[in-house]
């Protein structure tokens, strides 16, 4: 009887897999043990539906439309006042160049009485 005893070498693949299982041994147990922070509801407030939950969304888009209309209308406004401001000084100031022009060169030289 002869008895043959064949010693297993260690492969690359078996080599791999005990690491890769080392690996997810070490991994699992910190996500098992962690603890959730997250508090039950009270019974008191029912669940959001998805209706309410689009009315929610639906308001939101809502208020943000109106308030970029509102601020294109205050933009539009200001722009507008500032050009009638601009405006008015140019015709001022262009009037006060005529009068200035007209007020050196229609005053006529008239010599005064002695």
């Amino acid at each position: 009887m002869t008895e043959t005893t064949e010693t297993k070498g260690l492969t690359r693949r078996s080599i791999f897999s005990m690491l890769g299982l080392a690996a997810l041994a070490i991994a699992v147990p910190p996500t098992l043990l962690t603890t959730s922070e997250a508090e039950a509801e009270s019974s008191t407030t029912a669940p959001a539906t998805g209706t309410e939950l689009r009315q929610e969304r639906r308001e939101d888009r809502t208020e943000r439309r109106q308030e970029r209309r509102s601020g294109r209308t205050e933009r539009r406004q200001a722009r507008r006042t500032a050009r009638t401001e601009r405006r008015e000084e140019r015709r001022s100031s262009r009037t006060k160049r005529r009068e200035k022009r007209r007020g050196t060169t229609s005053t006529p030289k008239t010599s005064t009485p002695q």
